[in-house]
């Protein structure tokens, strides 16, 4: 067929059709307010592996002047800012765009679900995320398994410990492919590495399961809890080895935001990749104060995967890149 044509079915057309309407009165039920917040903005998430689309804008009547807009990487900025002025209990269903992230799992345009509720802690945060689990896959109880837990069970190293060459060691014993340059890559690089390449595959087959206490260096915009080596209080909902979210009990504390912006503009420029703005309104709602809180990013595209039992992200878009 011609590619003007959708690459999904018109059954899996109307089974998304259905997954949101489902994902809606989920959190309707709940007592949740649906909001929307802008695509296009002058800030973006300042982080060392997302690449955000950069948009030009002008005024149409100084087309001399133009100033850096980005589209989002998820909701994610505008939610908080809500948050700081009296939100309580939030949920979005929108589109988000990321760069160079192309193929059976990623699509550079994507449907993302995101939502926050004051007062929820970690682990609140994540029976929320099960309940949600449950209810839209039919897949019953959710596991629950520390990141440290599914490193020694699947890569035989503990990720809070083992330096570079342990880590390398056991990349190299389950036959993973290394990259090409990758001799400086530092701890956090093996550990994604051995993620992506021999623990990820093995979650989420029997029934869904969140995975949590992130390494500390791993916390992007989460808490990190002052455990024994400390952790971030991060988790996230793998399906047949397949990450669907990321949840965060969400970090407040403007300062060390800004250390960490500093910190992945510094990793950015090392890897050849420019750096991105690090002032935000996010950090403005931040200095005003944001309550406590947990919240959750979901790719819907890869939940609607899980649910029709999909191989390829081209199956439940009407228009993947290559067609848009």
């Amino acid at each position: 067929m011609s590619d003007f044509a959708p690459t999904a079915s018109w059954a899996a057309m109307r089974q998304r059709a259905a997954l949101l309407r489902r994902f809606r009165t989920f959190f309707d039920d709940l007592g949740f307010l649906e909001v929307e917040t802008p695509l296009l903005s002058a800030d973006t998430v300042v982080d060392r592996h997302l690449d955000p689309i950069a948009v030009n804008w002008h005024d149409s009547g100084n087309r001399s002047t133009k100033q850096p807009m980005w589209l989002q990487t998820s909701p994610e900025f505008g939610m908080k800012r809500l948050l700081a002025a009296g939100g309580e209990a939030i949920y979005q269903v929108t589109r988000a765009f990321r760069c160079d992230e192309q193929g059976v799992l990623h699509n550079p345009e994507f449907t993302i679900a995101e939502w926050y509720r004051v007062g929820d802690g970690y682990e609140v945060g994540m029976d929320l995320l099960a309940e949600l689990a449950e209810s839209l896959l039919g897949t019953g109880s959710v596991d629950r398994i520390p990141y440290r837990e599914a490193f020694k069970r699947h890569a035989g190293v503990d990720p809070h410990l083992a330096d570079v060459a342990a880590l390398r060691q056991a990349a190299v014993d389950r036959q993973i492919v290394i990259p090409t340059g990758f001799d400086n890559a530092d701890r956090d690089d093996w550990l994604n590495l051995l993620l992506s390449g021999c623990v990820e595959q093995q979650l989420g087959h029997d029934r869904p399961a969140i995975v949590y206490d992130y390494p500390a260096s791993q916390a992007m915009l989460a808490c990190v809890r002052t455990d024994d080596p400390p952790v971030a209080e991060r988790f996230e909902l793998y399906v047949d080895g397949v990450e669907l979210a990321n949840g965060y009990h969400e970090l407040r504390d403007a300062a060390e935001l800004r250390r960490r912006n500093e910190i992945a503009n510094r990793q950015r420029q090392a890897d050849g990749k420019p750096a991105l703005p690090a002032s935000s309104r996010l950090l403005a709602a931040m200095d005003h104060g944001l309550p406590d809180c947990c919240g959750v990013a979901l790719g819907f595209d890869r939940l609607l995967m899980a649910a029709t039992n999909a191989t390829d992200i081209r199956q439940v878009l009407a228009f993947p890149f290559d067609r848009a």
